[in-house]
């Protein structure tokens, strides 16, 4: 039996599509999965590299998309990694980013939702507050071993609501809300 979706999310990442499908599952937004390696762009800007990401995803597809795009910005690093976060990660990893930390641990996530369509390319963004973990916490991908979100003592890794309160779910709530009443 073949299955429809509203829209595809297009990444090469399948742990970031699972927590995006069960996200806008909750929004009953039916999604499905067009796994490509998209090519980033190298900016200062996560909103330029996920709308040109958008228009290459649906270029590709020929189908209504969404990529993601997030950077992970550490305050005492002026920033840094922000949106070289992907390449960072798969160079260095966690363990690099602890060695680089001293006393100021603040952070933040940031979370650009992209969709795009025939006539319509748009980006939703949210950002979460939160600080560096002293080592890693949890099992989990990403960063989120490291990342504790403000008024937590747990890192992403170790919680069970993650996706009700990510800088990624409230992206996509915003998204939803816009994709539900256009």
């Amino acid at each position: 039996m073949q299955q429809s979706f509203d829209l595809f999310f297009v990444s090469s990442n399948s742990y970031k599509y699972q927590e995006v499908k069960k996200i806008l599952n909750s929004f009953e937004i039916k999604l499905g999965f067009f796994k490509f390696d998209l090519e980033e762009i190298q900016s200062n800007s996560l909103k330029d590299i996920a709308l040109k990401k958008a228009k290459d995803a649906f270029f590709k597809c020929k189908k209504p998309v969404i990529i993601e795009d997030d950077g992970l910005f550490i305050n005492s690093l002026d920033g840094f990694p922000g949106p070289y976060s992907s390449y960072v990660f798969k160079t260095i990893g966690n363990k690099g980013i602890l060695n680089l930390l001293k006393s100021n641990r603040q952070a933040k996530f940031v979370s650009i939702i992209s969709y795009c369509d025939k006539k319509i390319l748009l980006s939703f963004d949210a950002k979460l507050d939160g600080t560096i973990s002293n080592s890693q916490k949890g099992k989990s991908w990403g960063y989120d071993p490291i990342f504790v979100p403000k008024n937590s003592r747990k890192t992403f890794a170790e919680m069970d609501n993650k996706n009700e309160l990510s800088h990624r779910y409230k992206a996509l709530k915003k998204f939803s809300n816009w994709y539900l009443h256009k």
